[in-house]
């Protein structure tokens, strides 16, 4: 009986915020001009960003892919193993999933943690952690190109700085709360690694270098496609609410329903905290503000936003770092932490992960910003 009217509160609770929100949209747009303004805002994201962002992402998912296939990734492992230790308290694996997540996505972490050779490596805070770690570089071979092909070359790679320095704080604050709540698990190691036996070596078959690169860009092209195919639903629900929220009415001041009208809520909200805004992220447009908050979702979504803020004359050099790195750190880790680390099997740390998370992200805006000031 009490569940039946916790459901029948919670619908009702539901039915308001719903009512409350679109409400309040329709009273400014008028319903139907409301209504169009999403299909047709949704429409274009489809067409014309979506698609933009897939072909990237099979393009980068090749190239992934080739890089696992002759080595390149091996490589960048063993060159990037002495910085784990010192800077992220991680063994020296842990820089091949840094490696995997930035050529791929967040999950690409989980994936090769369950694999138990790896995972062996790791006590028990530093494998929670990696759910942090890995999230703070999914995507960012295809954040950093995207912002490329925009026209910005040394803002993304600012942005790059900033994210890898909120990674160590975010992965840092993670392993900090673990240990907090479980002591024993700073010594305890995760899995114990099976001995090799049980592991006969695979024998594969002798291909030649033209054989392994076509079958390399094809299944990493692939890959490509299923992330493509899985940004859409950001991309088209949560870029569609939050464009309406940010833009305004068209050039006349008038509602059309046409694609990219809104009721420049978040502008608002934005010129309230004005001061707190340019000091942490240098933003000197309160629409700039659309990106981090889409990010939280999906970073797919957040790119979706970048042509339409070029297009308005909303962002700068600094903005873009910022993005990047915000973009990169953040990575839509609202809409994976707990699936992440449910499959690990610690849920029960979600609420850590995602504080660590948030705190991480606005130091990586942070210090892009102040890279910013120096460097442009």
């Amino acid at each position: 009986m009490k569940d039946t009217h916790r459901k029948m509160l919670s619908g009702v609770f539901c039915l308001l915020i719903i009512v409350a929100i679109f409400g309040g949209i329709a009273m400014k747009m008028s319903v139907p001009h409301m209504l169009n303004t999403i299909m047709n805002t949704a429409h274009d994201l489809l067409l014309n960003t979506v698609f933009y962002l897939m072909g990237i992402c099979v393009l980068t998912g090749a190239l992934g892919k080739l890089f696992v296939e002759f080595g390149v990734v091996d490589l960048l492992e063993k060159l990037l193993k002495p910085l784990m230790k010192p800077l992220f308290n991680l063994p020296g694996m842990a820089s091949l999933g840094a490696v995997m997540t930035f050529l791929s996505d967040n999950p690409a972490i989980i994936t090769l943690s369950k694999d138990k050779k790896f995972a062996s490596h790791f006590k028990k805070f530093q494998y929670i952690s990696l759910t942090n770690f890995g999230t703070a570089f999914g995507m960012g071979l295809i954040v950093i190109i995207f912002m490329i092909s925009q026209g910005f070359y040394t803002e993304p790679l600012i942005g790059f700085v900033g994210a890898f320095c909120g990674c160590i704080v975010s992965t840092r604050m993670m392993q900090h709360f673990v240990v907090k709540q479980y002591p024993k698990f700073a010594t305890e190691y995760a899995v114990v690694e099976e001995t090799p036996e049980e592991h006969p070596q695979e024998i594969k078959g002798s291909k030649s270098a033209f054989l392994r690169t076509l079958d390399a860009l094809l299944d990493g092209g692939k890959s490509g496609v299923d992330v493509g195919m899985a940004i859409i639903p950001g991309v088209l629900i949560i870029s569609t609410m939050v464009m309406i929220l940010t833009f305004g009415p068209n050039k006349e001041g008038v509602y059309t329903g046409a694609a990219y009208e809104g009721v420049e809520f978040l502008p608002y909200v934005a010129n309230q905290l004005d001061g707190l805004f340019r000091v942490v992220f240098g933003f000197t447009d309160p629409h700039q503000i659309a990106f981090p908050i889409t990010a939280l979702g999906a970073v797919g979504a957040a790119l979706s936003l970048i042509p339409n803020f070029l297009s308005q004359g909303w962002v700068d050099s600094n903005a873009i770092a910022v993005f990047t790195a915000i973009g990169m750190c953040w990575s839509g880790y609202l809409s994976t932490h707990t699936a992440m680390l449910d499959s690990l099997g610690y849920r029960q740390l979600t609420s850590k992960a995602i504080i660590s998370h948030t705190v991480g992200g606005l130091v990586a805006a942070f210090v892009a910003h102040l890279i910013c000031l120096v460097v442009l």
